[in-house]
């Protein structure tokens, strides 16, 4: 899942929502120096995307995108299904979208010194621009691919990714709308603990 999927389903505290996107970030053991409810989003962020890389709901929208870009099949649901939890928000929250980030955006802010420094500008980029916010539109998920497109390390045109959203639009709708319940049921069900084997 993407940043705006990882956020919702992280505790509201400071730190679990920080460690909610510090697993894209922080690679192998988690750092025993860290603060429990950090250690425990981390734990909980690989344990979504577990979950979710497993899930035939999830392998049938990846089946859907086009053989040209096949390679980035994983990247582009995941943004696509943050784009589908934006459009959608009300049927996951009480809370309104624009409540949502703007309380996320000050608590990630005040905790940013705790983050990577490749985090940091991530974090700046996401704050600065409203990105979770921009996730509404078509045009803001054009500009996130893009920005993926100029950190991967061999050329991709991820950016042109966007017509595979407008293609496939209904059909991978109706497979988030099928997919994420299941998703926070697990979440519910098995919350993560730092005593899990991470990897």
């Amino acid at each position: 899942m993407n940043y705006l999927a990882h956020l919702l389903l992280a505790d509201r505290t400071s730190n679990s929502l920080l460690g909610s996107l510090m697993g894209d970030f922080v690679k192998g053991p988690v750092d025993r120096a860290m603060s429990e409810p950090l250690r425990a989003a981390i734990v909980q962020h690989r344990r979504v995307d577990s979950f979710t890389d497993a899930h035939a709901i999830v392998k049938r929208s990846k089946g859907r995108i086009s053989p040209e870009f096949r390679r980035y099949a994983g990247i582009l649901i995941d943004v696509f299904y943050d784009h589908f939890l934006a459009t959608q928000w009300v049927s996951f929250s009480d809370q309104p979208l624009s409540t949502f980030t703007t309380q996320v955006y000050a608590q990630l802010e005040q905790n940013s010194h705790f983050a990577p420094d490749r985090m940091q500008r991530t974090l700046h980029y996401m704050i600065h621009f409203d990105l979770l916010g921009s996730y509404q539109q078509m045009n803001g998920i054009h500009r996130a691919l893009c920005g993926i497109e100029s950190r991967l390390k061999r050329p991709s045109q991820l950016g042109r990714g966007i017509v595979e959203l407008q293609q496939n639009h209904n059909a991978l709708l109706a497979d988030f709308m099928d997919f994420f319940p299941k998703l926070i049921q697990f979440v519910e069900d098995s919350p993560a603990s730092t005593e899990d084997v991470l990897s």
